[in-house]
């Protein structure tokens, strides 16, 4: 497949589908929609799930902060130990901290996440989230929603809707952690 962005860039079997410039777009985008939907959008808890998500959530701040004047609470949400695939998984992922800002009784929280695919991950963040507090809500805020979930959850907020099919993969990179510049691509498997 050709990257239509820049065809140079593809390697065999992918395809890029955004690159920095979308995803920045998609960012503030989502940044603009929980400002709207929280009056106070500074009061908001915004807690990424790492990797990606932890800096997805950051970049939100940063665009909330530039709309509102005030920077909204930033966390984190290790959702490790609460998957229910555990028995499974052939290794376990490296534990990270679960950081939030303070307790989240009666505040608003966004979970962050870069793909939304088949809803446990978001299932495994809740279970984490009410170790720490019960918010007055939780919503989901994806940069990419690619179908096929397993469980009847749905995102509040997606940068871009991507069908899939099961035989894809979608990869984000984002230049802080992967020392490449931002992209997403839909990868097929052998």
């Amino acid at each position: 497949m050709k990257n239509p962005l820049n065809p140079d860039l593809s390697p065999a079997g992918s395809c890029i589908v955004m690159d920095a410039v979308a995803i920045n777009k998609a960012i503030r985008r989502i940044a603009h929609e929980i400002v709207e939907q929280h009056p106070s959008a500074a009061n908001v808890v915004l807690a990424g799930i790492p990797t990606r998500g932890t800096e997805i959530a950051r970049r939100l701040a940063d665009h909330i902060e530039q709309i509102e004047g005030r920077r909204p609470y930033l966390g984190s949400v290790d959702v490790s130990m609460h998957r229910d695939d555990l028995a499974t998984r052939s290794r376990i992922t490296t534990l990270q901290e679960t950081n939030l800002p303070m307790d989240l009784d009666g505040r608003p929280l966004v979970l962050v996440d870069d793909v939304f695919f088949t809803g446990r991950t978001c299932r495994a963040a809740l279970d984490a989230i009410t170790s720490f507090g019960r918010p007055s809500t939780i919503r989901l805020a994806v940069l990419i929603d690619r179908g096929h979930r397993e469980l009847p959850i749905r995102a509040d907020y997606v940068g871009k809707n991507l069908p899939t099919s099961l035989n894809e993969k979608i990869r984000v990179r984002l230049e802080p952690l992967d020392g490449i510049p931002d992209s997403v691509s839909i990868v097929t498997a052998p």
